[in-house]
């Protein structure tokens, strides 16, 4: 595994009130945390979704993050030195929600928060020196969960306010970007569909995250003017409260979460039928925590967890992902331990910085800046140094899993081909760990042992009996 400098170490032990991050393959760079940030009273949530801007002309990457009082806009350019270059408040001072998207030097900025709210607009043209807030009105809307630019059209989802009152998503243009204009609301064509709580837009093709109602796939017909729908998932067996998604690159596997109760495994879903979106496998992060916003980038999937952090998978083969990195950002708690509130831990993660950062924004503890060179280019590479043996392999009756090194709170984990955990248990220190296979069924398997400090898996095959 990747071994981390010492003072990136030193830096680790001193956030957080010196208690320790747990992190595979993955670095922490620099951290933003407001002290003086106030809590709301009914989650104790101090932060909520993050961004990432790059700056047209000086090259500067940016950082955005909401607060409960308004909008933090950070240079982590040098991500070791993230420098607060400008505030702007927001209306209320204990909002739950913030959630951002850029067109251009653009900055949309939404809360789903009731009661005095806005849509507001700044042009971060202007910085380092200030972002100019040009637009703050509840004209076009009052309130909204979240939203998503592609092309030159912003969508947005459970909107309240405007033209025609509540509606579950609707379509502005942004051909004046400093005054969106209604082109559509998805309430006018189909009512039934009572909430968008977030949703993915490829080419007018919107993968929308309906709660409780499942997942919907519309269409945007721009010559039609309406919205048409192409395919639903509104019964599989996990399903719960279906929170959002993300389409893998060839637009053939959409990763979804389902956010409410607590510790809903993510789901793989085969969508290159569109007609007949098919669930192919379900994987839980870490029993417990709650998959809450994924990201895809290559072959690589982004998976920011309530209760937890930022984990990371190689999707080369994108029904099965595998492991490859973690950053807890919520070292609060334990390992296995959940206490309520369930809003803690990492809201959101920015993956698109030309510097190869990321940026993760965590519920009580700010933003965080995270180094992924370290992450294994591909599949194999996770079994060349995973720090454990085992054998026999094939085994029938019985694995061993002799462990090296000293690290702590190590779980082992017996996963299938469809990345379901088929049991686990908690690592023996100086012992080789027995794990019977009596009720295991044939096939091949990875053995995942995390830890405090490092992480391995290996392949492993498991025959007839």
């Amino acid at each position: 595994m990747k071994k981390i400098p010492l003072f990136t170490i030193a830096l680790l032990f001193s956030l957080a009130s010196n208690a320790q991050f747990t992190f595979q393959n993955i670095g922490l760079l620099g951290h933003f945390d407001d002290t003086t940030v106030a809590a709301e009273p009914v989650y104790g949530i101090r932060y909520q979704a993050c961004w990432g801007w790059v700056h047209p002309t000086t090259l500067h990457e940016y950082g955005v993050i909401g607060s409960t009082a308004g909008t933090y806009i950070l240079d982590v350019t040098d991500p070791t030195n993230p420098i607060e270059t400008d505030y702007i408040p927001h209306r209320q001072t204990d909002a739950i929600w913030h959630e951002y998207k850029t067109f251009g030097n653009y900055l949309y900025i939404i809360s789903d928060d009731g009661g005095n709210n806005s849509l507001q607009i700044a042009d971060l043209s202007t910085l380092p020196d200030s972002a100019h807030v040009f637009y703050d009105s509840d004209s076009i809307f009052n309130n909204a969960h979240t939203l998503f630019i592609e092309g030159n059209k912003l969508y947005v989802a459970s909107v309240t306010g405007g033209p025609g009152g509540f509606s579950s998503m609707n379509v502005y243009s942004l051909s004046n970007p400093e005054l969106p204009t209604l082109i559509r609301r998805l309430s006018d064509d189909f009512p039934s569909v009572n909430h968008v709580h977030d949703m993915f837009v490829s080419n007018d093709t919107v993968y929308a995250s309906c709660g409780y109602q499942g997942l919907y796939i519309f269409k945007f017909d721009e010559l039609l003017n309406q919205f048409v729908n192409l395919g639903s998932l509104t019964n599989f067996p996990t399903q719960r409260y279906n929170h959002s998604s993300e389409l893998s690159p060839d637009h053939q596997y959409l990763y979804m979460c389902d956010e409410v109760p607590d510790g809903m495994p993510w789901s793989i879903v085969d969508v290159s039928d569109i007609s007949n979106p098919t669930v192919l496998s379900t994987m839980n992060s870490n029993p417990g925590c709650t998959p809450h916003n994924p990201y895809v980038e290559g072959n690589l999937l982004y998976m920011a967890a309530y209760q937890d952090g930022l984990y990371v998978y190689d999707i080369t083969i994108p029904e099965t992902p595998v492991e490859v990195g973690y950053f807890d950002t919520h070292p609060q708690n334990a390992a296995g331990t959940y206490p309520q509130p369930a809003y803690q831990g990492c809201w959101a993660a920015y993956t698109k910085l030309p510097s190869g950062n990321i940026l993760a924004s965590d519920m009580q503890l700010g933003l965080f800046i995270l180094d992924v060179s370290g992450l294994p280019t591909n599949i194999n590479e996770i079994s060349s140094d995973a720090g454990f043996t085992v054998y026999p392999n094939p085994a029938i009756n019985e694995l061993n899993i002799s462990i090296s090194g000293n690290d702590s709170d190590q779980i082992i984990s017996l996963i299938d081909a469809n990345g379901k955990i088929v049991t686990t248990k908690i690592a023996e220190k100086n012992s080789v760990n027995k794990v019977a296979l009596d009720n295991i069924a044939a096939g091949v398997y990875t053995v995942s042992v995390k830890g405090q400090k490092s992480s391995g898996a290996k392949v492993v095959t498991i025959g007839n009996k």
